[in-house]
């Protein structure tokens, strides 16, 4: 399901912000960028979103920002006056004159006078990112569930026209009857062939039989119900609405099947229509 959620937590002068984007997967794929100092969070950030989330194409983006300046950069002042001094000395034995401006510029690049020092990554904000990444978690979460709610909404609306057609089937079921044993009488006439009535009758209650969606009718009366109950009471009922489906769609497709009259297959197309839509949302509901 889709979905964003934001999350932010401070420690000492940094604000950490985590922001979760999500799109329709079947299964949990997950990305995760984050600054490499703080890759020590990366394992419970992604346990917290696996968790939480569990299906999805997850985007993580962890960032912070300082309210200090700060700068990994220092100058060794040791190293820089020695450097300055022997340079002087080489100048002045060599009679050559010194700027102030490249001087300095000749020094810092020296060796070991500009040093890096990495600050050490704290608990404290270790334990801000993981902060910031349950409260966008639960953010992203609240957000599915709203747009599961209205999801659910229209696929029972959509279970609720499958057997308002269905219950439209039955008058034409009914005509249909007499309809095809009219037209075998009519065909035997045209033919003008002697039949024994007695046989004529037993074969066309035979072959009515097999034309007959009373247990298709009755399955995808249950499929039905069973659909709203899975969609009320499960916590996750999406993988199992998608098995419901397919067997709605089977007692859909075996009554169209039997469905030799024009009015009742336009019923089925409907259904199937309905069911097609059923399927595609399904897939957006965890």
């Amino acid at each position: 399901m889709t979905g964003f959620g934001k999350g932010e937590a401070l420690c000492e002068n940094r604000k950490f912000r985590v922001e979760l984007r999500s799109l329709n997967s079947k299964q949990l794929d997950l990305s995760i960028k984050l600054p490499s100092k703080y890759r020590a969070a990366e394992a419970e950030v992604r346990n917290i979103i696996t968790r939480e989330l569990q299906r999805g194409k997850v985007d993580c983006y962890v960032s912070f920002e300082s309210s200090v300046a700060e700068t990994s950069s220092h100058i060794n002042p040791e190293a820089f006056k020695a450097y300055a001094e022997e340079l002087r000395r080489v100048c002045a034995d060599n009679g050559i004159a010194t700027d102030g401006g490249v001087l300095l510029q000749s020094v810092l690049r020296m060796p070991d006078v500009v040093t890096s020092e990495e600050r050490e990554v704290s608990e404290g904000e270790i334990a801000a990112i993981i902060e910031a990444t349950r409260l966008a978690a639960k953010e992203l979460d609240s957000f599915r569930v709203q747009e599961g709610a209205i999801l659910i909404a229209d696929l029972l609306k959509r279970i609720d026209l499958i057997e308002q057609y269905r219950h439209e089937v039955e008058p034409f079921e009914t005509a249909r009857v007499e309809t095809i044993k009219n037209r075998i009488r009519e065909n035997i006439e045209k033919m003008q062939l002697e039949v024994d009535n007695n046989r004529l009758e037993q074969e066309m209650i035979f072959y009515i039989e097999k034309l007959d969606i009373t247990e298709e009718k009755v399955r995808l009366d249950n499929h039905c119900n069973y659909f709203r109950e899975v969609a009320r009471d499960e916590e996750a009922p999406g993988r199992k609405l998608g098995f419901i489906a397919q067997e709605l769609g089977r007692e859909i497709n075996t009554m169209g099947s039997k469905s030799n009259e024009a009015n009742m297959q336009r019923l089925v197309v409907k259904m199937k229509d309905e069911l097609e839509k059923i399927k595609e949302q399904v897939l957006n509901i965890l």
